[in-house]
């Protein structure tokens, strides 16, 4: 036990340093790794073979704030973090809400905006909680959408899919009677499709979105809240957002609109 004890402490101390000199590290290669999904519009998509979205443009802003240029990864949702602790990339771009237990793996950036988890229906069905009791709801891996719902009221099931595209695709085909995804996405995915014949319904909780670091990358993590709060400050933020949503989503704006920021992804 105490050899076992020790050898844990040694790994900690060889992260924490590993971490602490990753800036110094970036700053003389001119390279940030940035790892992101990809499939998830319109933060992150690609388009005409190229990665693009409001996150991928935020990202390559306070690269560009900090010197350094952005080299991209794409990696399923649900791996991400765990890359980011194992120093597989340096930042991860893709919508992850605040939560205390990601808290204790990552180290959050300030959040970049605010948004909520809404139902997904086909069209005429009720998209609310109460109306969807007893039916089969899904929602994506790695979200903790799932742990959410099953302290809500009963579902048939709750269906894990691989990413919102396959979840989409259920939805339509009656797989699944709702699903569950942020708004801002299930928003940009009905305008894409207006064919689709899905609506939205309830939203049930906000959530607080931040980039993220590896645990300890303290120095990091401080350099890019400087750049972030730069581009608030000069309106690059807030120009980028309204190009893609027509309004600013950061969370100080959603505060002056009279909204929540409540944490609860």
């Amino acid at each position: 036990m105490k050899i076992l004890s020790l050898a844990f402490f040694i790994f900690i101390a060889i992260t924490r340093a590993d971490a602490a000199a990753n800036w110094t590290s970036i700053r003389k290669s001119g390279v940030l790794r940035v790892a992101t999904e990809g499939s998830f519009r319109p933060f992150n998509y690609v388009e005409d073979k190229v990665l693009t979205g409001f996150e991928v443009e935020l990202a390559n802003a306070i690269a560009k704030k900090l010197g350094v240029r952005n080299q991209w990864s794409a990696h399923p949702f649900d791996s991400l973090l765990a890359g980011l602790s194992r120093h597989g990339y340096d930042l991860v771009a893709a919508s992850h809400a605040v939560t205390p237990e990601r808290a204790k793996a990552v180290e959050f950036i300030s959040p970049h905006y605010c948004t909520g988890a809404v139902i997904v229906t086909r069209a005429g069905t009720r998209g609310t909680l109460k109306a969807l009791s007893g039916h089969a709801i899904g929602v994506s891996v790695g979200t903790t959408y799932s742990d959410r719902l099953k302290a809500m009221p009963r579902f048939k099931e709750i269906k894990i899919f691989q990413d919102d595209a396959q979840a989409e695709q259920a939805l339509v085909a009656g797989q699944i009677d709702a699903w569950v995804t942020d708004r801002f996405a299930a928003s940009a995915m009905l305008k894409a499709k207006p064919a689709s014949n899905l609506e939205l319904g309830e939203v049930l909780f906000s959530e607080m979105v931040a980039l993220a670091v590896a645990k300890g990358d303290t120095e990091l993590k401080d350099k890019i809240n400087t750049a972030l709060a730069t581009l608030m400050k000069d309106g690059t933020y807030q120009k980028l957002s309204q190009s893609y949503f027509n309004h600013d989503i950061s969370c100080q704006a959603l505060r002056r609109r009279g909204g929540s920021s409540r944490v609860s992804q």
